[in-house]
Order: C-alpha cells, then structure tokens, then sequence
C-alpha cells in the first residue's frame, strides 16, 4: 500500500516537474519574441531618424541653416531662385498648436473634474461616449467644418481680411485634443485612492477644496501627460 502511494506520489512530482518546464520554456519563448519585437522597433525608429539626418545633412549643405530657419519665403519650385525658408511654417505651426492648448487644456481638465467627481453617475457615462465619438471623428470631417463654416464666421464676425487664420486653426485643433485630454486626466482623477477624499473632508475641508488642493495635486502626473498627448495630437494635424 506505501509503494503504491509513493509512486502515485513519484508521477504526480513526475508531472508537475514536466509542467515547470513546459512553462519555464514558454516564458523563455516569449520572452524572446517580445525582445525581438521590441529591438525591431527600435532599429526602424533608429533607421528613421538616420534616413533624416542623412538627408537633412546634404540640404544644409546646399542651405544654411539660418536661412532655413529665419528666411519667410518657402518657393521651392522655383527655378529660377529656389527659396526655403520655414520661419512662417514653424511659426505658425507653434501658434495653433500653443493656440488650441490655451483653450483645450482648462476646458479639458475641467470637464474630466466634472466627469470623475461632480457629475451623476448617468451624465458622467454620457459625456464619456459622447467624447468617445467626437475622438472617432476623422480629420478630415474637422477641416471640412473649420472650412465651410468656422472661416465665413470668422470673416464676418470678427471683420478678419480672410477666415482662414490661426483662431480658427487654434479653435479646431482645441476640439480635437479635448477627447485626448479630457480621457487620459478622467483616468488620473478617477484613479485617485478615495481615502485622500474622505480625510480631506474629514478634516473640515469643502468640496472644491478636496478637488482643488488634494486631488488635482495628487492626479498631476497623468494630467501632464494628458497635456502632452493633447499637444502631439494638436502638432501632429
């Protein structure tokens, strides 16, 4: 009876030994291709960055690069007298995309407090779809709107020379970084522990001042973050 016992014993030790390995040889599998996956992300980055400056290095043999970078007029086409400067590009570029974090940024950090910490359990859900849709809205359809609509009323409005200016660029890129913000600064507000909410009220403190000294404080790393994602998708359209 104790031979029959131990060697049931032996088998079982037998199997799970077999089943150690198993897993052991299926995280080293793994292991190797997720090290694999990542090195080739890397070396595609890498190559990137090396196809661009190698590229960028024979341009500014040809052109200096202060005038690359101060020069206004961008005439690459140009036979004659081929101009490049991107002074007016980079300007502008910095000015909507800083435009539209001026006005996205508080009124995203805003509505994701009123999200995580004010409003109702059904408004809350509401808003999360609605941002949830207006983040799936392409490009394009934005620019459309920016075109058709919010350039005459900038013209007409504000008696503008032309519609098309950095307001309206600002005010559609605020639009599309708000999903961004609003998302990601939900998230770091909502994950927030609750025991700091009940001890600052605990010790007397209003509802805004909760939110204001403790949790905001406390969620600031995501919504630097946030920020950050905002601001790429601003200067990535």
């Amino acid at each position: 009876m104790v031979s029959t016992i131990e060697m049931y014993e032996q088998k079982d030790d037998l199997e799970l030994e077999i089943q150690l390995k198993r897993n052991l040889n299926t995280d080293k599998l793994v292991h190797i291709i997720l090290f694999l996956c990542a090195s080739l992300a890397t070396l595609i980055v890498f190559f990137i960055i090396l196809f661009l400056f190698t590229n960028a290095g024979n341009f500014f043999r040809v052109i200096k690069i202060e005038d690359f970078l101060f020069e206004e007029e961008w005439l690459p086409t140009n036979e004659d007298d081929p101009k490049f400067g991107a002074y007016n590009i980079i300007a502008g570029t910095l000015l909507v995309t800083f435009g539209s974090l001026i006005i996205s940024v508080p009124l995203g950090i805003l509505t994701a407090v009123f999200i995580a910490e004010i409003a109702p359990p059904k408004i809350s859900k509401f808003l999360k779809s609605a941002l949830e849709i207006l983040s799936g809205i392409p490009s394009v359809v934005f620019g459309f709107f920016g075109i058709i609509i919010l350039n005459v009323w900038i013209k007409e409005v504000l008696g503008a020379p032309q519609g098309a200016t950095w307001l309206s660029g600002s005010l559609i890129l605020a639009v599309m970084a708000l999903p961004t913000i609003v998302s990601v600064s939900e998230d770091a507000i909502s994950s927030v522990p609750m025991h700091y909410r009940e001890a600052s009220l605990a010790m007397g403190a209003t509802k805004w001042q909760t939110i204001s000294k403790v949790i905001l404080p406390a969620a600031i790393s995501g919504i630097t973050a946030a920020v950050i994602l905002g601001m790429g998708r601003a200067l990535g359209e």
